[in-house]
């Protein structure tokens, strides 16, 4: 998955498709889709019963391609070609501006873009004189006059950091890929409509937004409201989504899925980031930066209140973790250190990435939460997946229907009852200054927050600490005096080549002081 291309980049009754359906809707491969302009009655109701009667037919191909000069862009050209400002759909109207990807380089299946507004639907016309065709472009005139079947994608603008500046809050580029910023943010992880078969044995489907439906907002509006259609061989899908931008921009997702053929592994909100390097792995690379991330760790609401904090790795081979819950309260990828000390990249400004939690709306049941890293050596790639697989089979002719929230930016975590895991660092076990075994391998979790600060040095702090596929030779938990943060230590030499897997919390008198650490490790990831 190479993260380059995007940065550039429970059952349901739903209504029967009225009788005008295949005219209302203009799915790519349909024949006599709408020209743009031209207005169709358009809900959400609609599209869904669309894609339903999709789903019953084989999966057809985009079929429409895109002008050679636009197909043949290279990297570096396709950087080149800007969206004109003054073309903004809306400006001046609404408190949001839409513009589009110009398509080609890895974008070459024309998405189409639809403006909504009183209950109709018209395609949008994009054409070449709505962007600016700059340097390294060798011949700009060659696309004058151009007319595109579809876009890469769109993105939305809105004054989330100054009221007198549009800023990009929110795109669509690329399969099924979506970003958003909170205020003061860079981008930084993606989410995604759906994952099908990632890591496993049958080789990964990517389904892909084909068409978007977005709600011309009023005047006075602080949200807007996109809709999709998802397709793949394997399923089809409606999509809204309605986001408001803000210090933290919230998504509320609605996803109807019509299930086409057999999911070994269906992958629920996934979220794709990178982990290269931090504390835990610094070693590892020869490097004048102290951190590269996108994000840090898995965060876990479980049904019963209790949060779990998952410490990332970059391991020598590829890892699956699988977090069995019940009615999950909210799971995401967390950016905790904000600290740009820590980073020291004056460009990339790690410490301006935004986190992304996942809310169910409704019991969401039984389920996993599936957690893969992916082994790189490059900060370009996305090598962190994280979603929710449901329990059960999925069969052809299932419909499925999952509504969640998802909180996009520097999100506040409470301190004042319950400890966090700043950092994680690890190394050769032992005692220093004196020779050790080289099996032994030391692991060092530091825990902050108010619940923690106002404790005494000698507080009678302990760990609850569980490891699995290996032997414990020592722990420690002290309180670091320079801080007023605690500290628990830990060496162990793992039993085999097999996973270890270890959880830890500081209790006193009984009672929980932490959230509960994790972190999986093999031998095979190295002394480092």
């Amino acid at each position: 998955m190479d993260r380059r291309s995007f940065i550039l980049r429970g059952g349901a009754v739903f209504l029967g498709a009225p009788a005008f359906l295949s005219s209302a809707i203009a799915l790519a491969q349909q024949e006599g889709a709408p020209a743009a302009g031209q207005a169709q009655p358009f809900s959400f109701d609609i599209l869904t019963a669309a894609m339903k009667e999709k789903a019953g037919r084989e999966y057809q191909p985009v079929a429409e391609t895109l002008p050679e000069a636009v197909t043949e862009l290279t990297y570096d050209q396709y950087r080149a070609i800007v969206f004109r400002p003054e073309a903004s759909v809306w400006a001046g109207q609404t408190p949001f501006e839409l513009q589009a990807f110009h398509p080609g380089w890895l974008f070459k299946q024309p998405v189409h873009i639809h403006v909504v507004e009183n209950g109709a639907a018209a395609r949008l016309h994009v054409g070449a004189e709505m962007f600016e065709y700059r340097a390294p472009l060798v011949d700009p005139a060659k696309f004058q006059g151009m007319d595109f079947p579809g876009v890469a994608g769109f993105r939305l603008l809105y004054p989330i950091n100054s009221p007198d500046r549009m800023d990009e809050i929110v795109s669509f580029l690329g399969a099924s890929y979506f970003r958003a910023l909170g205020r003061d943010n860079f981008y930084g992880l993606s989410a995604r409509g759906l994952a099908v078969n990632t890591a496993t044995s049958v080789g990964e489907e990517f389904p892909m937004f084909t068409d978007f439906w977005i709600e011309k907002p009023q005047r006075r509006n602080k949200a807007v409201t996109v809709y999709a259609a998802l397709d793949s061989a394997s399923v089809t899908g409606a999509y809204a989504f309605q986001i408001a931008p803000g210090k933290n921009t919230v998504m509320e997702v609605t996803a109807r899925l019509f299930i086409r053929k057999d999911i070994e592994r269906l992958g629920i909100a996934p979220m794709t980031s990178m982990f290269l390097f931090a504390e835990n792995n610094r070693n590892s690379f020869d490097d004048f930066r102290g951190e590269v991330h996108d994000s840090e760790g898995l965060k876990i609401v479980r049904a019963s209140g209790e949060e779990l904090w998952r410490s990332l790795n970059n391991p020598r081979e590829l890892a699956n973790s699988f977090f069995g819950e019940t009615s999950i309260k909210s799971f995401g990828l967390f950016q905790r250190d904000r600290d740009f000390d820590h980073y020291q990249d004056a460009e990339a400004h790690y410490e301006r990435r935004p986190s992304l939690l996942v809310e169910p709306l409704g019991d969401w049941g039984k389920g996993w939460i599936n957690l893969v890293e992916i082994p790189t050596e490059l900060e370009v790639n996305d090598n962190i997946v994280a979603f929710w697989m449901p329990d059960g089979e999925i069969k052809a002719g299932q419909e499925l229907e999952y509504r969640y929230r998802l909180t996009w930016g520097a999100i506040e975590e409470p301190t004042e009852t319950l400890g966090r895991v700043i950092a994680l660092r690890s190394g050769m076990g032992g005692v220093s200054g004196v020779e050790n075994s080289e099996d032994l391998r030391k692991f060092v979790v530091d825990f902050d927050g108010e619940v923690l600060r106002n404790l005494s040095p000698g507080s009678n702090v302990e760990a609850g600490l569980s490891v699995s596929r290996a032997e414990i030779v020592h722990t420690a938990v002290s309180r670091i005096e320079a801080t007023g943060a605690w500290r628990l230590v830990i060496d162990l030499v793992a039993e085999g080549d097999a996973p270890v897997e270890m959880s830890g919390f500081l209790i006193l008198d009984g009672q929980r002081l932490t959230e509960t650490w994790t972190y999986q490790w093999r031998r095979s990831d190295g002394q480092s």
